[in-house]
């Protein structure tokens, strides 16, 4: 390697970089750029505190590893300052003394992500923490960090006992630069200290490490530590699970592995989801750690997330379909795609033929709505085996007029059909038919029996009541359910309350029903009131908000204006006591400003770029400005309070 990862000129000692994190990164940034290593001091001072912004660096013991990809870094370089006085990075602990910027150029191969990990891992061990805080010079520091990224080859023999326990963990987190190797490493010296053989699979940068086979199969549980998704997860099904986030691993790791022994021996532990090969390939609901509350909420939003993307493709597509060959399109769409073609228009030409193309596809797409969310919400708890049956669920809550409530309550009976025909002893010739032909044919018929006999009925009722009451809102009434769609969607940004409120609308959306139009203009114009706020928010109000929440603050513009409330959900993660409630006072005057208009939508998405499907648009622009208003005030009044707030015992200290 031509560039050395660490300098003298990237090492300072003893110095004071500033009062808080953001002054000491961007000290540490600029010394990057001044040895050549940077392009942009700004840009790589950004990327630093972005990542800053997902989760703080901070770790037990005086250290702060605030870390970066960025096209600005030129080479792949270690910054380290031993900060006097200490500065807060967030570490449970206190504050940090030592601290290391780790910066890569954006595309760094996987050599250089190993060095930079290798740098992490010895971060757990209080020799090499000693070392750099007695170290006098900064060629002292050079040397003790060269040693850790470029050791010594030694010659390794391994004894194991012959009775030793075994665990395997997985490791990552957003970056995969520095926490899933330090977990790692953690939780291997937290087995030794017990007496336990820990075998990790870092998921990071710089590639996965995939544990064998054989090694999960003789593990007495698995230890997930992530900050994203686990790669491979079918493959520990059945072991004994705890899970965590990747900082949990390196700050309690002796707690963690106490944690796997105890759920190895407890037979009622919960275990990771899924069906070795070879089994009837349904899964197994996790129990133990989550309660079923969770459980519920978790399986009915597997089955909105997978139903979203027919409600959006299928919603635009009819939108579209109106724009060219106006409202009436919907009468006759059919029969003008099956009588005529490109070569023999109907009446109307060009544009009622393709109208009727797009509305038709739209309205097929369309359809899929109940069926997909009953298919998810039985594959979310029975796997792949669950779909049929799902499906077929879904299908018989159309047919007998019982809707979006049809198609979750059939998604579950199919769900938990499936799954306790995939329990049952059967012999072992017969296991391979269960997954294909007896669980979803089985599955099937119980879901449909019960939908058809018992329940399909009622619930018609139910949906059938539902629509009368809410064609019959008006006046102060109207208002109310606008102004609770509005709180609905502003609450949790993308959450489960505001899916709720988002599938209330869409499952209910009729271009012949006035209230399902109204419902829907309220919800959309409500949902992409709070990234619009906070955009608002950061552009009046800059020095109130982060570097990196001013960079969110100008994606957030467009991220409103398409409808994507979670454009807002950094700002919320960040300071959810003042952002969440003025987002919920903005989106409450927007979805009553828009009943009370009579506004109309008939599109399920699309935000700003449907404006031709608003029915009313002076009044869905006139609620819109005024929500975004109001909840950018009130954020920027809870921030500016909290900052005067905190600037007053500083100043009555000067009296």
């Amino acid at each position: 390697m031509t560039d050395r990862i660490i300098l003298t000129d990237l090492v300072t000692l003893d110095a004071d970089l500033g009062a808080d994190s953001t002054e000491v990164i961007a000290a540490l940034a600029q010394r990057l750029a001044d040895t050549g290593r940077a392009t942009d001091p700004a840009a790589a001072r950004d990327a630093a505190l972005a990542r800053e912004s997902q989760s703080a660096t901070g770790l037990p013991g005086g250290i702060a590893i605030p870390h970066c990809r960025a096209a600005a870094i030129t080479t792949p370089s270690l910054v380290f300052a031993r900060l006097a006085p200490e500065v807060d990075f967030g570490a449970p602990d206190g504050p940090a003394d030592l601290v290391f910027l780790i910066a890569a150029p954006e595309g760094a191969g996987a050599e250089h992500m190993k060095l930079l990990s290798s740098l992490a891992r010895a971060l757990v061990r209080p020799e090499f923490l000693t070392a750099l805080r007695t170290a006098a010079t900064p060629d002292e520091i050079v040397t003790l960090v060269d040693a850790v990224i470029n050791p010594e080859p030694e010659a390794v023999v391994t004894v194991e006992p012959a009775e030793q326990r075994s665990i395997v963990a997985v490791t990552a987190c957003p970056t995969g630069i520095a926490h899933t190797y330090m977990a790692a490493d953690s939780l291997v010296a937290a087995g030794e200290r017990a007496g336990v053989r820990v075998q990790v699979e870092t998921q990071g940068s710089s590639g996965s490490t995939p544990l064998g086979a054989s090694d999960i199969a003789g593990a007495a549980a698995v230890i997930f530590a992530t900050d994203v998704g686990v790669q491979g997860r079918e493959r520990f099904a059945g072991k004994p699970v705890i899970e965590s986030g990747v900082k949990r691993a390196i700050n309690e790791p002796d707690v963690m592995v106490r944690e796997a022994l105890a759920a190895a021996a407890d037979p009622h532990a919960a275990v990771v989801s899924g069906v070795a090969r070879g089994e009837s390939g349904a899964a197994a609901v996790d129990s133990g750690t989550l309660g079923w509350g969770t459980r519920l909420r978790q399986i009915l939003l597997t089955g909105v997330s997978y139903m979203i993307p027919f409600v959006a493709a299928g919603g635009l597509l009819i939108a579209l379909g109106f724009l060219l060959g106006g409202y009436q399109i919907s009468a006759d769409a059919k029969n003008i795609v099956l009588d005529n073609s490109l070569t023999e228009l109907p009446a109307g030409g060009l544009g009622t033929y393709l109208g009727a193309v797009l509305f038709q596809i739209g309205s097929l797409a369309f359809s899929f709505l109940v069926p997909a969310l009953a298919g998810y919400i039985a594959y979310a708890i029975a796997d792949r085996p669950g779909l049929a049956p799902g499906f077929t669920a879904g299908a018989v809550a159309v047919f007998v007029g019982a809707g979006f409530l049809g198609g979750l309550v059939g998604g579950v009976i199919a769900g938990f059909a499936a799954l306790w025909i995939a329990k049952l002893s059967i012999p072992q010739w017969a296991r391979g038919l269960m997954p294909v032909v007896v669980i979803p044919l089985f599955a099937s018929l119980v879901v449909g029996a019960v939908m058809f006999i018992v329940l399909g009925k009622p619930l018609a009722a139910v949906t059938s009541g539902l629509t009368h009451w809410l064609n019959s809102l008006s006046g102060t009434s109207a208002i109310a359910l606008g102004i609770i769609l509005g709180l609905m969607m502003c609450f949790d940004l993308g959450g489960p309350v505001n899916k709720a409120a988002y599938s209330f609308a869409v499952a209910g959306l009729n271009v012949n029903d006035a209230a399902s139009l109204k419902i829907m203009a309220a919800v959309m114009a409500a949902g992409m009131v709070p990234p619009l706020a906070m955009a608002l928010s950061t552009a009046l109000r800059p020095k109130l908000f982060t570097t990196a929440e001013r960079e969110n603050g100008k994606a957030a513009w467009l991220l409103g204006a398409s409808f994507i409330s979670e454009g807002a959900i950094p700002f919320a993660a960040a300071d959810p006591l003042r952002v969440i409630p003025s987002m919920m006072a903005g989106g409450a005057v927007t979805g009553a400003l828009v009943m009370a208009t009579g506004t109309t939508l008939s599109a399920p998405h699309g935000g700003i770029f449907v404006f031709f499907a608003v029915g009313g648009l002076a009044g869905f622009l006139l609620a819109l400005a005024a929500g975004t208003v109001v909840g950018a005030a009130c954020v920027t009044a809870a921030k500016q309070l909290r900052r005067a707030g905190a600037a007053t015992p500083a100043a009555l200290a000067t009296v």
